[in-house]
């Protein structure tokens, strides 16, 4: 009989938790409450990455000595109350950082199908599955509404363990070992970063004048398309395209004539030819 009642105590937690979770990603409603506090940042730069975590753990000292924006650091839990953002300088880019003082919850313990089903309120379904789904896997189906993004996993205080250790974490994916305080491999945390975003910079040249190498149009691998790279600079260029002048490693010839949908390649050089 405990073992029914504590059960049934895990599946109510549960709930409640899931519950809690959608309040907190739900949009405020028009009427009078929202669904809970939250942050509104304006998206700046050419790409942006969210820096969380467990407290205590140097987000505060990271962000600090990424962008040199000021955040409390402190030995003791929850400093940081609120969404700071900053910005990296890297290789011409404007990487925009939110830290988030939000706390990451892991839930342990598998839950069968109909628990799940009860947990968002589906109390009649046909379900198939056609590969070993997780829980997390069947939740995702269900609300429609995640979304995986790349991740890191920043292992900070590396200064503290042992070169065994250090070894050891070594065979991780996704994995960069950083020491924030002393500012051990900040630049191979920045390197992996550039990697993981995989942006692709475009140097313009103006007519008659040589590139300009100091400030590169900064693009998306999905999205590196001349017509994408018109777009970036004014919204009106695609209509007075007649064609680009390309040098790099996405022509044959240097330059190379080509049109409006012809890809990208990154540290391309562009000259765009308007209509006369």
């Amino acid at each position: 009989m405990a073992t029914v009642m504590q059960k049934i105590k895990e599946i109510e937690d549960e709930a409640k938790l899931a519950k809690l979770r959608r309040e907190l990603l739900a949009p405020p409603s028009k009427g009078g409450g929202g669904a809970g506090e939250g942050f509104d940042v304006t998206e700046s730069g050419d790409a942006r990455i969210g820096l969380v975590g467990f407290p205590s753990v140097g987000k505060s000292t990271l962000l600090n000595k990424l962008t040199g924006t000021f955040s409390e650091v402190a030995s003791y839990e929850f400093t940081t109350l609120t969404c700071i953002p900053g910005v990296i300088m890297y290789r011409g880019a404007r990487i925009q950082v939110l830290f988030s003082a939000q706390t990451i919850y892991f839930v342990k313990g598998l839950l069968k199908i109909p628990e799940i089903l009860q947990i968002v309120w589906i109390h009649n379904a046909d379900i198939h599955l056609r590969y070993d789904a997780t829980a997390d896997d069947l939740i995702d189906v269900i609300e429609g509404s995640r979304i995986y993004m790349p991740c890191i996993y920043v292992i900070n205080k590396i200064d503290q363990i042992t070169l065994e250790e250090l070894e050891t974490l070594d065979k991780l994916p996704h994995y960069c070992p950083v020491s924030a305080h002393l500012e051990w491999n900040l630049d191979g945390l920045l390197e992996k970063i550039w990697e993981y975003l995989n942006l692709t910079r475009i140097y313009t040249k103006p007519k008659g004048m040589n590139p300009d190498y100091n400030d590169p149009v900064i693009l998306s691998s999905k999205k590196r398309t001349v017509e994408e790279f018109c777009n970036h600079i004014h919204k009106d260029m695609v209509k007075q395209f007649k064609y680009a002048l390309v040098w790099g490693s996405s022509v044959k010839h240097k330059p190379q004539r080509v049109g409006k949908e012809h890809e990208l390649e990154d540290e391309d050089v562009v000259q765009i030819i308007k209509k006369v």
